[in-house]
């Protein structure tokens, strides 16, 4: 059967959602996502990333600009809400021949760790893979030990698919690479449920959830 590849690599578009907007990284960013990092808490979400702490406004821009001269193409997630930039995730392994391509460099600052912007962000990109530009896989990929990380892939629904043993050396360290992915087949079911969960309705007027999302 004749298996046709995705459309393109994803654009330097906005995003929009309900509660967060996607926006491709630049360095008017940089402030608020220092700021963020500064936060208590904020420098240990870097543990497990391939850099360490951005140390100054400057640093970050620079990193923006790297980011931007490179084969990977990242966005500033900004809480409409506030209307400032609270993390930062990216585009990653882009195949579009093959149809595949994964979310990668996430840094979820902790203001919205654990929240429906976190859910939202995840969510945006991964409609827009499959629904917009015709993508088959979409990968999530982290360090064996980074046990957050896996219980979120599993909790966004991804499947976990093994190990890929003494995978990279990350800051001196060796990795093992755990690998989860969503297919095509799987999406629309997924995709019915982070929007219900998703939907202003299920959130009261503190925020917090009246329903679990439920996806595996």
């Amino acid at each position: 059967m004749s298996v046709k590849p995705a459309k393109s690599a994803p654009e330097r578009i906005v995003l929009e959602g309900h509660y967060v907007r996607l926006e491709p990284f630049e360095r008017r960013h940089a402030a608020d996502l220092f700021a963020v990092s500064t936060l208590p808490g904020g420098v240990e979400r870097y543990r497990w990333l391939f850099s360490d702490a951005p140390t100054s406004v400057a640093d970050m821009e620079v990193r923006i600009e790297q980011t931007n001269a490179g084969s990977d193409r990242y966005v500033a997630i900004v809480d409409k809400a506030s209307g400032r930039a609270l993390g930062q995730q990216g585009w990653m392994r882009i195949r579009p021949e093959h149809g595949s391509i994964e979310i990668g460099g996430v840094y979820w600052g902790l203001p919205m760790a654990r929240t429906q912007m976190a859910t939202e962000a995840l969510y945006l990109f991964a409609r827009h893979a499959f629904d917009d530009l015709g993508y088959r896989r979409f990968e999530w990929k982290c360090n064996n030990r980074n046990e957050p990380s896996k219980a979120a892939a599993t909790r966004f629904g991804f499947t976990h698919e093994g190990v890929f043993r003494q995978d990279m050396i990350i800051k001196g360290e060796s990795r093992d690479t755990a690998w989860f992915s969503i297919v095509d087949g799987e999406w629309p079911a997924l995709r019915t449920e982070y929007e219900r969960w998703l939907s202003p309705d299920n959130f009261d007027d503190a925020g917090q959830q009246k329903t679990k999302l439920a996806l595996r």
